[in-house]
């Protein structure tokens, strides 16, 4: 899953790449995803598991995996790194109460799935 395997994935014909998108639970992953998909967002309900939108961006086919963040859920998202090309980590920055629970997460989940690699790549974008 790492930048390797997005090079091989941007010479194939086909150029589609699955992408986690993760996150505390209300931290607006689904919004996201729906905003990006076109679609409402006035009435978004918690997700129970996953869901999956494919869209495409410039040349690629990106299959957005939107996993739910609940406290059960988190236990669970390591099932879904495999043959996984990124992930979208999403915060609610205005909910300062979480921000910090939120970082421990993406910490552990990043200790515990992505490094060691080598080739792995961690790009923070601004809000």
């Amino acid at each position: 899953m790492g930048l390797l395997t997005i090079l091989r994935k941007v010479r194939q014909k086909e150029k589609e790449m699955r992408v986690l998108v993760l996150g505390m639970d209300n931290a607006g992953k689904t919004s996201i995803v729906k905003r990006l998909n076109g679609d409402d967002v006035r009435n978004v309900s918690p997700t129970l598991g996953f869901s999956i939108i494919s869209i495409m961006f410039k040349d690629y086919n990106l299959n957005l995996w939107d996993v739910g963040g609940q406290k059960t859920i988190r236990t669970y998202w390591k099932n879904y790194f495999e043959q996984t090309d990124g992930i979208i980590w999403v915060v609610d920055c205005a909910d300062h109460n979480r921000l910090e629970s939120g970082s421990e997460e993406l910490y552990k989940l990043l200790d515990e799935e992505v490094s060691g690699s080598g080739s792995d790549l961690v790009i923070p974008l601004p809000p």
